[in-house]
C-alpha cells in the first residue's frame, strides 16, 4: 500500500507534514540543503527578534549624534550614510538565497514583543520571497500593574498589525500560558492568522554560582514535551475547524511522535531538537516510521489520519479536560502496586 503524506498548511501543499522548525540549521544553506534532500517539506528560518532591529537602530543614532550638542563641528564627523547593511538586511539577504535554492515553501520568522515600525519588515519578508509568515509571540507578564487583558490587547493588536503589512498566509506562534488560550486562539485567528503553532518553548535562564551571573542554558526537548500541544491541538481542532492551520511543536522526535501530533488534528509536526541531537538524516527515520505506522494500521493518507482522535471525535472528549488529571495522578498508583505484586 502507497500512502499518501501530502497535507495543507497555511493554504500551501506540502509534500509531507514534516516541517524544519528554526533553529541553526534553517538558517544556513547547506544545512537548508540537507534538509531538504532528507525530506523536510518546509522550512522555517530562526526569527528576526525585535530587539535587534530597535537596538541596532538605537546605536547607529547614537553614534551619528555624537558631540552634536557641544560642537557644530561634531556633524562633520561621520560622512552622509546613503545605507546601512544592519540585521535585518542580512536576514533579508538569507531568505532570498534560501528560497532561491530550498524547492520546498520557505516560511520566515519574526520573534516580536509590540507593534511598531520595525513590523515593516514583514512586507519586506514577503518581497524577499517568503512563502509565509510566522509571527513568534515571546515575552512574559512580569508586569504587576498590567492585567491578562492589557498584555493580550497587545499581541492582538501586533498580529493585525503584521496581518496589514503582508498578503501571504501568517501563523502565529502561541504561548502555552495565556490564562484563557482557547479564548485568545480565537481571536487570534480573527485578527488575521491563518494558522497557529503550539507552542513557544521559554528557555529558562539559570544562575552562575562562580560569576554570580544570569546566564542561558539550553536544553533541548524531549518527547514527553508532546503532551501539551497533543491536548490543545485536540481542543482547539473542532472549535477552528478545518480552515485554520494548525502545527504542532515541541517534542516532536520520531515517527510515533508526528503521528500522535496529526491523530489530534495538526496539519503539520515541526521538529527542531530531534535534528539538532541526530542531524538531518533523521528526517529520514522520522518519515519512514510515520509511513510504517500508517501502513500497518492500515491508514492510506494523512488526510485520513488527520484529526481522527480529536476531542470532537475521541469516545470520552474529557480526556483531554480535568478527567485527566485524576486519572494521570492514580495511574502511577497503579503501576506501582502492579510493580509490587510482581517482585512478591
Amino acid at each position: 500500500m502507497t500512502v499518501d503524506l501530502r497535507t495543507p498548511y497555511l493554504g500551501l501543499e506540502l509534500r509531507s507534514p514534516l516541517v524544519a522548525s528554526p533553529s541553526p540549521l534553517t538558517g544556513e544553506l547547506d544545512s537548508v540543503l540537507q534538509l531538504v534532500d532528507a525530506g523536510a517539506a518546509a522550512i522555517v528560518l530562526p526569527s528576526l527578534f525585535e530587539e535587534e532591529i530597535l537596538h541596532e537602530e538605537i546605536q547607529l543614532n547614537r553614534s551619528l549624534e555624537a558631540g552634536s550638542e557641544q560642537f557644530a563641528e561634531a556633524l562633520a564627523y561621520f560622512p552622509t550614510i546613503d545605507s546601512f547593511v544592519g540585521a535585518g538586511d542580512q536576514h533579508l539577504a538569507r531568505l532570498q538565497r534560501i528560497k532561491a535554492r530550498a524547492g520546498v515553501p520557505v516560511i520566515a520568522s519574526l520573534n516580536a514583543t509590540s507593534p511598531g515600525g520595525w513590523v515593516r519588515y514583514a512586507g519586506l519578508m514577503e518581497d524577499a520571497g517568503a512563502d509565509a509568515l510566522e509571527l513568534n509571540i515571546y515575552h512574559l507578564a512580569a508586569d504587576p500593574a498590567r492585567t491578562a487583558a492589557d498584555m493580550e490587547a497587545v499581541d492582538l493588536a501586533l498580529i493585525a498589525a503584521v496581518r496589514d503589512a503582508i498578503t501571504i498566509p501568517l501563523a502565529v506562534k502561541l504561548s502555552p500560558y495565556y490564562s484563557a488560550l482557547a479564548s485568545f486562539a480565537h481571536r487570534a485567528v480573527e485578527r488575521g492568522a491563518d494558522g497557529l503553532v503550539l507552542f513557544n518553548r521559554f528557555y529558562q535562564p539559570d544562575f552562575d554560582l562562580e560569576t554570580l551571573e544570569v546566564v542561558p542554558r539550553l536544553e533541548l526537548s524531549r518527547p514527553s514535551e508532546l503532551r501539551l500541544p497533543l491536548r490543545w491541538t485536540a481542543i482547539l481542532r473542532p472549535q477552528l475547524g478545518p480552515a485554520v492551520s494548525l502545527a504542532a511543536s515541541s517534542g516532536i522526535h520520531g515517527g510515533t511522535d508526528a503521528v500522535k501530533a496529526l491523530m489530534v488534528g495538526a496539519d503539520v509536526a515541526m521538529t527542531t531538537s530531534a535534528l539538532l541531537h541526530h542531524g538531518p538524516e533523521h528526517l529520514r527515520t522520522i518519515e519512514a516510521e510515520l509511513v510504517g505506522w500508517m501502513t500497518e494500521h492500515e491508514y492510506e493518507s494523512v488526510n485520513q489520519l488527520r484529526g481522527s482522535a480529536s476531542q470532537a471525535t475521541v469516545e470520552d472528549p474529557s480526556a483531554f479536560e480535568r478527567a485527566n488529571y485524576l486519572r494521570t495522578l492514580r495511574s502511577w498508583t497503579t503501576s506501582r502496586d502492579v510493580a509490587r505484586s510482581t517482585r512478591s
